[in-house]
């Protein structure tokens, strides 16, 4: 059974070439104003925005050995 071959059935083409294209995307690449702003917005905005809530949350919950009507907020 290890050796026989398991694709029996035709391959589409179109998801060929799809599977080459998303594997070779690197060749096709291109910057552009809306790559450009897209590439800002997931390496700039969204982390300093985690990291604004992380930072101004930082220590207000606690919810280590908490039981039933315990308060979660510190302050």
């Amino acid at each position: 059974m290890a050796g026989l071959p398991h694709n029996k059935m035709a391959m589409d083409p179109a998801l060929v070439r799809l599977g080459n294209m998303s594997a070779q995307r690197y060749k096709y690449f291109r910057w552009t104003p809306r790559t450009a702003w897209i590439s800002f917005m997931f390496l700039g905005v969204v982390p300093a925005c985690v990291g604004y809530v992380a930072y101004t949350t930082d220590g207000k919950w606690d919810l280590r050995a908490k039981r039933r009507g315990d308060v979660i907020s510190e302050f």
